[in-house]
């Protein structure tokens, strides 16, 4: 099982070298949140805390999850990064393919794309882009973004994106993996119908056997069982070398951790002691 660094809410300051060090330790790869603005006054819940309250205020720093990549890319040499997850729903397919193709060139192919919906009806109607049909259209932009990022002349003639003939060069030498995020079944079928893994939100060991269980007969159901598959989890309740050991064994490829928090230096600590945090937990479960 891999170790992924979480580096939401930290300061922008310290990204490159919380990279620098992650890369050192041995950490597979960087997960980036992505966030574009705090609406002082929320329409819907957020989906992922009990009482639906954001964990984050209007002061909370978030970077753009691809120039975030762009700029760790360049100051590391193997470690990856994938988004987790990019909201796509407000977003504009052709011009993300663009954004998503040009981090994949400049970095090697050390860059994975984890795509969600979005949750706040703000986000979208803010930018320009419907609330309603979110989940087809969204569907759509994938199809898009993965069809641009193929490389050669495309087309395309769908319900909500229509084009001619295009082509982006250079298209990414290696085909860029998408984990699809979201943990209704609605959001399980897309992840296993064209997803390259699935990346949770916070979870608990429980719900998340039974997700995994879930993907599996989805995956059978889709034809695409026997296709490499990478499961990616935020779990809440399990940690340590038993805990691990437990997700490694429900079928979890990835645990995202933000091991600073384990030794209890907040989101603004200092750079040197969330260094000291990467480089003890690297010590005690990577090797």
């Amino acid at each position: 099982m891999k170790f992924t660094v979480g580096i939401a809410m930290n300061p922008l300051d310290q990204l490159p070298a919380l990279a620098k060090t992650a890369e050192e330790c041995g950490f597979s790869s960087i997960a980036l949140p992505d966030s574009l603005f705090f609406m002082e006054k929320q329409s819907a819940d957020y989906p992922y805390t009990p009482d639906g309250s954001r964990m984050w205020t209007e002061e909370t720093p978030w970077v753009d999850p691809l120039i975030a990549a762009a700029a760790m890319g360049a100051v590391t040499s193997k470690i990856e990064f994938y988004t987790q997850v990019l909201k796509l729903g407000s977003r504009n397919p052709v011009l993300l393919a663009r954004q998503v193709g040009s981090v994949a060139n400049l970095i090697g192919n050390r860059f994975g794309f984890g795509v969600g919906i979005g949750w706040a009806p703000e986000e979208f109607e803010w930018c320009g882009v419907p609330y309603a049909k979110r989940g087809a259209r969204v569907d759509e932009m994938i199809d898009v973004i993965k069809l641009i990022l193929g490389g050669g002349m495309v087309e395309y003639h769908g319900e909500f994106y229509d084009f001619d003939r295009l082509q982006m060069s250079p298209a990414p030498t290696k085909p860029v993996p998408f984990y699809v995020g979201g943990h209704t079944d609605v959001a399980l079928r897309r992840a296993a119908r064209v997803g390259d893994g699935w990346t949770s939100a916070m979870i608990k060991f429980d719900d998340l056997v039974q997700v995994i269980a879930r993907l599996r007969e989805l995956r059978e159901e889709y034809g695409r069982a026997e296709l490499p598959y990478e499961i990616q989890t935020v779990c809440i309740d399990r940690f340590g070398k038993d805990g691990y050991a437990e997700l490694a064994d429900a079928g979890v490829t990835d645990t995202i951790v933000v091991p600073w928090v384990f030794d209890g230096i907040g989101f603004d600590g200092p750079l040197d002691a969330k260094q000291e945090s990467l480089r003890k937990f690297a010590d005690q479960y990577i090797g």
